[in-house]
């Protein structure tokens, strides 16, 4: 791995922001009019009715590692060669039949016959070449180039139309891991920039897209696959989870996601885990947050058993890293920091007789909406670090504000304590301690050249000593860095018709698949 990776990852990621937005503008601004429409989104039993936080900015699929975008997108109109099984973390085939390291640095993947894309064109490993090489290789601006591949470039090769192989510059033994994040998309796609309505090899493909109202996704009568249940799915998108939470008990929707425990779900809310994490990340560079007691006491100032219990109403359990369960890397040994607000005061006194600038003002910044009872968790927070003697002062923020302090460059305008969220969508520890711990990750403050060695061996491996490496990296982040205070390894909350059988799992927040949904009035394995 480059040196340069994590920060040049940043520069990605932003250009992927920012191209989004430009390309969201460009939509609303040439796409349908919604006082035009005439579509209708009454029910019916073949029609699942969704409602969503905000509308997807956009559904390229090389976008579908962002949130918004993969709830609709992945997995629904487009697929990947090699799939991971939320449950299991275990990779399963999906439009590749088989894969296997064929030399050190080669992977090769076996293209699945008798696939077509909606538009009736056969899908082969020319496809699946164009498509992780326009993924990865091109300027576009893929939010899963920034945030899955790093800066060099993969040669892809289509051997024949059943087999593509894929070179890296060193060997990488999670490289179909990696590949699970790129979705299959025509040759004919536009390889110079992204576009607005995809053609995939999904079980559904875009019907309609009313900017502002709805979106209507319907079955793909080509699909290689079994067929889905649900004719239709049309999404909607409301910002107050109360709001959707009340949708669905009216009978509006079928399913509501990203509820919160007071929005009013009542018996109609399912709680799951969702692979996100809450922490402080604190910046280590500046005084008083340079000094390791004070980053210490500012750890056991925070009582994770109380926010858990009182402000998420026990849908969360407290947390001791910054992976959640199903993720390679995660100790289930490790014990969450104990709260004892006596120690914290102790460490905060020593330090200030020390001649640290206990006094300096401590910015302390959240994200508005960021998860339910941030404001409230943000203030209990603040309280117990004024109680340990620390000057801390509140900013709450807008996604764009937040995002400034979230990825370098870092404003220079510290010392910040930022309430983060993370979500490892890909299942290894890899994706979080390249952003989040190495020195130069592009979501970390600081590290250690030691500490990046480590990173960089745990990498290497495969399999049990992998495992037993980044759990090794993880645990000792607080010995080695201290640069977080985790909170809660999180739940969501999905509201639920009685009409709908739907399991969620910790990839439901990124990836809903429709074809696992079934009418409840029906014999599922009829």
């Amino acid at each position: 791995m480059s040196p340069a990776r994590s920060l040049q990852q940043g520069t990605r990621y932003r250009a992927a922001i920012a191209a989004t937005a430009a390309m969201t503008v460009s939509a609303l601004a040439a796409g349908c009019s919604v006082a035009n429409s005439n579509h209708s989104d009454a029910a019916s039993p073949d029609t699942l009715r969704i409602v969503l936080p905000q509308e997807p900015p956009t559904l390229e699929p090389c976008d579908a590692s962002l949130t918004s975008t993969g709830v609709v997108v992945r997995s629904n109109i487009t697929e990947p060669l090699v799939e991971r099984n939320a449950d299991t973390g275990d990779l399963e085939p999906k439009l590749a039949e088989s894969w296997e390291q064929t030399s050190g640095n080669v992977w090769t993947f076996r293209i699945r016959p008798g696939v077509t894309f909606s538009d009736g064109s056969v899908f082969d490993a020319a496809d699946a070449a164009f498509s992780i090489d326009r993924a990865v290789n091109s300027t576009i601006g893929c939010d899963v180039d920034g945030y899955v591949f790093g800066d060099d470039p993969l040669v892809v090769a289509a051997v024949d139309p059943g087999t593509v192989t894929v070179t890296t510059p060193t060997a990488d033994p999670i490289l179909p891991l990696r590949i699970s994040f790129v979705e299959m998309v025509p040759t004919t796609t536009d390889a110079q920039d992204k576009v607005r309505e995809p053609i995939g090899t999904g079980p559904y493909r875009v019907d309609y897209w009313d900017h502002g109202q709805r979106l209507s996704l319907v079955r793909n009568d080509t699909y290689w696959g079994s067929v889905p249940e649900y004719a239709r799915a049309i999404y909607q998108w409301r910002t107050e989870g109360s709001v959707r939470a009340a949708m669905v008990t009216n009978d509006e929707a079928e399913l509501a996601t990203y509820l919160g425990p007071e929005d009013g779900a009542g018996d109609l809310g399912v709680a799951y885990p969702n692979n996100e994490t809450t922490a402080l990340r604190m910046q280590a560079n500046e005084p008083p947050l340079d000094d390791y007691r004070i980053r210490e006491a500012i750890d056991y100032s925070v009582n994770r058993s109380g926010i858990v219990k009182a402000l998420f109403q026990g849908l969360g359990d407290p947390a001791a890293q910054l992976v959640g369960s199903s993720i390679v890397g995660f100790d289930p040994a490790l014990q969450p920091t104990p709260y004892d607000p006596g120690r914290a005061a102790a460490l905060v006194a020593e330090a200030k007789a020390d001649g640290v600038p206990v006094d300096k003002e401590i910015r302390l910044i959240g994200r508005t909406g960021q998860f339910p009872k941030i404001n409230e968790t943000i203030e209990a927070i603040q309280n117990a670090l004024s109680e340990a003697g620390l000057n801390v002062k509140i900013e709450m923020m807008d996604t764009a504000g937040q995002m400034q302090y979230q990825i370098r460059p870092f404003p220079d305008a510290g010392p910040v304590l930022l309430m983060i969220q993370h979500g490892n969508q890909a299942g290894d520890a890899q994706f979080t301690v390249d952003q989040y711990m190495r020195s130069d990750g592009y979501q970390s403050y600081f590290g250690t050249n030691t500490y990046d060695a480590r990173i960089d061996a745990a990498e290497e491996l495969v399999g049990d000593a992998r495992q037993d490496a980044f759990a090794a990296v993880l645990a000792d982040e607080p010995t080695e860095l201290r640069q977080f205070a985790y909170i809660a390894h999180m739940n969501a909350v999905l509201a639920k018709s009685p009409s709908v059988r739907y399991e969620p799992n910790s990839a439901t927040g990124d990836e809903m698949r429709l074809s696992e949904m079934t009418r409840a009035d029906t014999d599922a394995s009829s």
